[in-house]
Formats: C-alpha cells, sequence, structure tokens
C-alpha cells in the first residue's frame, strides 16, 4: 500500500509539474504591410502634350 500511494503521489507532482511553461516569450505580431495607391492621373495625361504638339505644327503650316 505504501508503494501504491508513493507511485500515486509521485504521477501527480510530475503532472503538474509538466502542466505549465516556464518560458514567458511575448507573442510577436507580424508588421502590418500598407500599400497606398498611386495617384490618380488625368485621363488626357497621355494625349495632350501630342495634342498640343499637332496643334503647334499645324498654326505653322498654316502661316506660311
Amino acid at each position: 500500500m505504501k508503494k501504491f500511494a508513493l507511485a500515486a503521489a509521485i504521477a501527480a507532482s510530475a503532472t503538474s509539474a509538466l502542466a505549465g511553461s516556464y518560458e514567458t516569450a511575448e507573442p510577436v505580431a507580424e508588421p502590418i504591410v500598407v500599400v497606398e495607391e498611386a495617384p490618380a492621373s488625368s485621363s488626357y495625361g497621355g494625349i495632350l502634350i501630342p495634342l498640343l504638339l499637332i496643334a503647334v505644327v499645324a498654326a505653322a503650316a498654316s502661316t506660311d
């Protein structure tokens, strides 16, 4: 009976000793990535310069 009580006491102390962890590391969160969109350009941005160039060439051709 003493051996059974001793085995029960050892088993009980072993389970309570292994139940928790002594490591107190804080959880590490991943950095938040913020993606900013490029500012919207006007729809005339790509065609404005060629139209001005054609207008200047047409004005120069009409004066001759």
